[in-house]
């Protein structure tokens, strides 16, 4: 069996995963529900940019069923004090979420254009809400939350939703919104022909030119924003008691990893190299790699931020010594190496489901054909 102190790194690493596999796989869908009521002018159009994610959106919510799942089972401290303290903001996703199957279902029933409208603003909102939201969430990450434990080591939350509505929480909102819109635009392009798929690429360049000037302003903030180190001796293989850690506030400290460990660099360097790439790929009309380039693009945002906050996952804004950290917020061994086992067999096999969902549904939908279908022309 693996040692406590690598059990819970791979388990980080392996969250991380999780959460680019949600952004790459769901982020797609999200960004096409953001944009299809613009990139497409008339109802043939529409319906066709949505045929290009209904059979798919569904599959890739397991994505974010496994990091719940994760979360759940590796980091119970992490899942109650999130899921508890931020259970309105969260109740928005969900409810934003459920908004997309609702919308695919309900939107073709009536032939009312005043319904169809309604219904697209309702897939408006179930793709742009949740991608700003999460954004939102991680840039609350990097404030601290207001939580501290009790005597019982509960997690306490003391804080309310409008007081996650920071200007810094709200720029990264707008990171991964832009991030997003870039992915989507990209799958939108890789899908749709003309004149669909040229309104796409105009949108992923737009998109991109967004995510560098709001990703780099942010970065930028960081240098200024308080952070935090933990000091002393830790040992990475003890029980798992937040409160018995020593924790500081630094100014720029959520840049200190990279220089502590200066390979980190590389994060947001495929951040920065894979949206200009997919700016230019989409420029030049090369969908199929200008998609590939900003699934790179989203994992470099989000391994930037993970390894800006690491090894902290849940700091605290009130009681910086209950700050939540890989060291101090996780499963039992035993636990961590059970569920090592079964992702070892099981997500291969999510895997190789998912490449043979979008092999068997390659290829572009054609706008003729959706025509034929609905009788609009």
């Amino acid at each position: 069996m693996l040692d406590y102190e690598t059990l819970r790194i791979v388990w980080w690493l392996l969250l991380g995963a999780l959460l680019i596999g949600f952004a790459v796989m769901d982020g797609f869908d999200l960004g096409v529900g953001a944009l299809f009521r613009f990139l497409g002018r008339d109802d043939a159009e529409r319906r066709a940019l949505l045929e290009s994610i209904e059979p798919v959106w569904d599959g890739n919510q397991v994505w974010f069923i496994l990091g719940g799942g994760a979360v759940f089972a590796a980091w119970p401290l992490l899942y109650a004090a999130s899921f508890s303290g931020l259970y309105l903001a969260m109740f928005l996703v969900l409810l934003a979420l459920i908004l997309r199957p609702v919308g695919f279902m309900f939107r073709n029933k009536l032939e009312d254009p005043r319904w169809r409208e309604l219904w697209d603003w309702a897939l408006f909102a179930g793709g742009a809400l949740p991608a700003l939201l999460f954004g939102v969430a991680f840039g609350n990450l990097f404030l601290g939350l207001p939580f501290h434990l009790d005597e019982l080591a509960r997690p306490v939350f003391t804080g309310g939703f409008f007081g996650l509505l920071h200007p810094f929480a709200l720029l990264a909102g707008v990171v991964s919104l832009a991030m997003l819109l870039m992915h989507g635009a990209s799958y939108a392009a890789l899908k749709m022909e003309d004149p669909m798929a040229a309104r796409a690429r105009r949108a992923g360049a737009w998109a991109a030119l967004a995510l560098l000037i709001t990703f780099s302003a942010a970065g930028v903030w960081l240098t200024v924003l308080d952070g935090l180190r933990i000091v002393g001796a830790l040992d990475p293989a003890g029980p798992s008691n937040p409160l018995r850690k020593s924790v500081e506030t630094v100014a720029g400290g959520w840049l200190l990893n990279y220089h502590a460990y200066p390979w980190m660099i590389a994060a947001p360097v495929l951040a920065y190299v894979g949206t200009v790439l997919t700016a230019l790929l989409l420029r030049a009309a090369r969908a199929g790699l200008a998609f590939i380039s900003s699934a790179v693009a989203v994992s470099g945002v989000i391994l930037t931020a993970g390894f800006s906050l690491f090894p902290f996952l849940m700091p605290s804004s009130t009681v910086p010594v209950a700050s939540l950290t890989v060291w101090d917020a996780s499963s039992s061994r035993l636990t961590l190496f059970i569920m090592l086992v079964a992702t070892l067999i099981f997500l291969p096999l999510v895997l190789l489901y998912t490449a043979w969902v979008f092999r068997v549904l390659r290829g572009t939908i054609s706008l003729a054909h959706v025509r034929r279908q609905t009788g609009v022309y």
